[in-house]
Order: C-alpha cells, then sequence, then structure tokens
C-alpha cells in the first residue's frame, strides 16, 4: 500500500459527501475552491486515484486553506478536493496499551492492526474550570527528588525544562518505570528517530505494557507533529474518563511549538515575538488545560521544554511556566559533576505540593531547602577554606550534612523508591527530621 493510500485508510470510514478542485499551492498549504469546511475539518485530495488526507487551517480570499498529512509531491492545480464529514478523532481503547503508534493512530511497531474501537475527538474543549475537583492527591513518580522536595498531585501538569544532553530522557523513563498511575501515554513530538527506537526500547522496561506511545519523529510534516500531540491528549482524556490514572508525558512541548509556528507563519500569519506566531500562544493552554483531574480519573501532565543554554525567558518556556502548576529544571552543571537526575531543587517548585502533603512533610522538604540554599551561597568561601565554622549555624549544618544530602538527590537508573520510602530516607539525610 502506498503512503497516501495508507494514510487515506487510517481515517477510518469516513467519506466524501461533495468536492472541490485545488486552486493552488503556496508553501506547505494549499487551497481549495469549491468546498465548505470548518477550520479543523478533514478533507482529501484525489492523486492519480488515491488520496491524501489534509486538515483544514484557514481561509483565504474564499478559499479553503488545507494542509496535507503527507509529502505535497504530485499535487497539480484543478485535483479534485473531497470533504470528509466525519471529524478528527482516533481510535481509543485497552488494545493501545503496548503498542506505538504514529500521528494518524496507526501502528508503527510491527505489530497487528488495531481493531475499530471507539473515537476519541482530537480536538476537544477543556473541562470547566468549575467542574474539576480539587486536587487531594499525591502522585508517586518513583523518583526520591521529585516525591520529597516537589511532590507532583494527581492530576497536576507540570513542565521538566532541561536543555540537550541533561538526562531528561532517562528522568522520563524514571517517572514512566516508577509511577503508580494506571497508564501512561507518552507523545513523543518532533523527536529525533534514532531517540525514539531508544527510549521506547531502553527506558520503558517493564511498563510497555501498561503504555501507549505516540511517536512523530523530526522529519513528520509539521501538522502531523502537532496532530501528534492532540492525538497523545485524546487518548489520555479516554483512559481518563474510563476511571483511571493517567500520566502524560510529552517530550517535547518545544517542539510542539516550532510546528505550530510552522503551520502559522504557513497560513499567513505574522510573526511576532521572536518568530512565533500568535496562534502559538493560544493553542498552548488549549492544549495544557485538557490534562488535569475529572470528576472520574485524572491526567497527570509532565511536559519537557528545551531551554538550551539556560535561557529561561525563551517566550515558549515563559509562556509555559504561566500555564503550568510547577516546574522541575534539570541542572547542566549537576549533570557535568555526575549527578543524576539533575534535578535543581532549589529552582524547581510544584505548585500543588501544599494541598497533597502533610505538614511535617512540608517542614522536611523546607529544611533541605535552606540547607541546599545555605551551602550554595557560601559554597565559593567552603571551596577555598575561606569559611570560619561557627560564623553560620545554618551552613554549618550544610556542611555537615552535604554528603548525606547530596546521596539522598542522588538515584540510579534502575532503582525506584516510593513516596514513604522517598520520605524516610530525607528524614534520615537531615538527621532524623530535626530542624
Amino acid at each position: 500500500m502506498s503512503a497516501p493510500a495508507a494514510i487515506h485508510a487510517a481515517l477510518g470510514d469516513a467519506r466524501p459527501i461533495a468536492g472541490g478542485r485545488v486552486a493552488g499551492v503556496r508553501g506547505l498549504v494549499a487551497e481549495a475552491s469549491g468546498i465548505e469546511l470548518p477550520v479543523g475539518g478533514m478533507a482529501e485530495v484525489e492523486l492519480e486515484g488515491e488520496f491524501l488526507p489534509a486538515e483544514v487551517v484557514g481561509f483565504r480570499e474564499g478559499r479553503v486553506q488545507i494542509m496535507p498529512l503527507g509529502s505535497m509531491r504530485g499535487m497539480s492545480a484543478g485535483a479534485p478536493v473531497w470533504p470528509l464529514s466525519e471529524a478528527s478523532a482516533v481510535r481509543a481503547g485497552p488494545f493501545l496499551l503496548g503498542r506505538v503508534i504514529d500521528a494518524l493512530g496507526e501502528p508503527i511497531d510491527g505489530g497487528p492492526p488495531l481493531p475499530p474501537g471507539e473515537r476519541a475527538p482530537l480536538y476537544r474543549e477543556p473541562l470547566p474550570a468549575m467542574e474539576r475537583p480539587l486536587l487531594d492527591q499525591a502522585l508517586d513518580s518513583g523518583v526520591r527528588a521529585i516525591n520529597a522536595a516537589t511532590t507532583l498531585a494527581r492530576g497536576q501538569r507540570v513542565g521538566l525544562f532541561a536543555g540537550s544532553g541533561v538526562g531528561k530522557s532517562s528522568l522520563l523513563g524514571m517517572m514512566v518505570r516508577g509511577t503508580d498511575a494506571d497508564v501512561r501515554v507518552i507523545g513523543l513530538v518532533g523527536e529525533r528517530g534514532r531517540e525514539v527506537r531508544e527510549f521506547i526500547d531502553r527506558e520503558l522496561g517493564p511498563a510497555r505494557a501498561s503504555t501507549v506511545v505516540v511517536a512523530v519523529p523530526s522529519d513528520s510534516p509539521p501538522l502531523l507533529r502537532t496532530r501528534g500531540a492532540y492525538v497523545a491528549t485524546a487518548i489520555a482524556e479516554w483512559f481518563r474518563d474510563q476511571g483511571l490514572d493517567v500520566l502524560l508525558m510529552m517530550d517535547s512541548v518545544t517542539r510542539f511549538a516550532f510546528a505550530a509556528r510552522e503551520v502559522g507563519l504557513a497560513r499567513g500569519e505574522p510573526a511576532t515575538t521572536r518568530g512565533y506566531t500568535p496562534s502559538v500562544f493560544a493553542e498552548l493552554p488549549t492544549l495544557l488545560e485538557r490534562a488535569g483531574r475529572s470528576p472520574s480519573g485524572s491526567i497527570t501532565g509532565v511536559y519537557t521544554v528545551l531551554v538550551e543554554g539556560g535561557d529561561m525567558e525563551d517566550p515558549v518556556a515563559d509562556a509555559l511556566r504561566a500555564i503550568l502548576d510547577g516546574h522541575i529544571v534539570l541542572s547542566r552543571e549537576l549533570a557535568e559533576r555526575g549527578h543524576f537526575p539533575a534535578i535543581d531543587v532549589l529552582a524547581s517548585a510544584s505548585r500543588a505540593m501544599p494541598a497533597v502533603t502533610a505538614p511535617e512533610h512540608q517542614t522536611a522538604a523546607l529544611h533541605l531547602r535552606q540547607l541546599l540554599a545555605a551551602y550554595r551561597d557560601s559554597e565559593d568561601l567552603i571551596q577555598v577554606g575561606a569559611y570560619a565554622r561557627g560564623s553560620d549555624p545554618r551552613v554549618d549544618e550544610a556542611i555537615e550534612r552535604r554528603g548525606a544530602i547530596d546521596g539522598f538527590l542522588r538515584q540510579e537508573l534502575g532503582d525506584r523508591s516510593a513516596l514513604d520510602a522517598s520520605l524516610a530516607a530525607l528524614a534520615q539525610a537531615l538527621g532524623g527530621g530535626e530542624s
């Protein structure tokens, strides 16, 4: 089966209801006349007897702008365009567990075809604010530093801010294997093809049986990359609606923003903040707000954010900090010292932590931060031997506990630290919990 035919088959039983024609092509966007479809609607372009699916991305001078979900090679003026009556959706069901699918919901792991199943809408409104239950249960991440210092709640949305080569994928793997969530959904959006296979084979381990992977590598068209993020979110919503707790990981939301920028520029939007189009910053909250807790289940969202060179003021990173319920920052300095996971506890925060932890846990976490901050403030003096013991009791304690705290924050990739065990280890590192 050719690529256009395979993509066409992935759309299920949708059938054309009327026809139009390709009137022109501008970059990544084709313009069609004679059809009427809303933004987000689906159409297909007939190319020599085969069908190339496309999504409506806008309108221009009375024509519908469509962006194909595949290569535009071979497209010609006058090619028939058929609207599809079925809205954008992805097949969802328990049969997805253990599978790897693409942005069209088709398996790419060499396994059997997927059964029909239910269809989860790709573009769905987030839950109304007043229908969201309060976050009141902690999520066990399996990582000591996160469980103890930046505890996550079921239904929380948190950003994982990191540059390249600091152990981001390894930390995601630790969380996938260590979490106590019922289902894991992983969206690998815009990643290198090699890294997709490596993550699946090396990081998932036994957790693969309860994991759905949506993989859309960097060589995919931009609309497929943005669609991949919506597919992963729609699948997570389906499992949440079944009453399950879902851990949704998206690597990375920055590359989703890159792809959304390409789509926006292709349809004629002006480039504004550092080249990003306005629609990018409109799409981000719409996508991320779909995670969270519902009356039946929860989606805990972990979204990786690329901050090359430590640029935390990047427009996407800055916008996401305002949208998300917390952030975990990976430090290149720690990674260069061989400290893994390279979580900078002082730069990280969980806004939901006070609601899901006991007062004694919060006190211990604050004590840990105070000791880390005291040591960091005096580190230069300590390293050159200029600090005089007795000058500051907090610094004295930080020096005394330095080795124990460092050992507590380090964790082998194959180790899992449950929430209770993490708290016990924190108390031990702090000397029995004394303040």
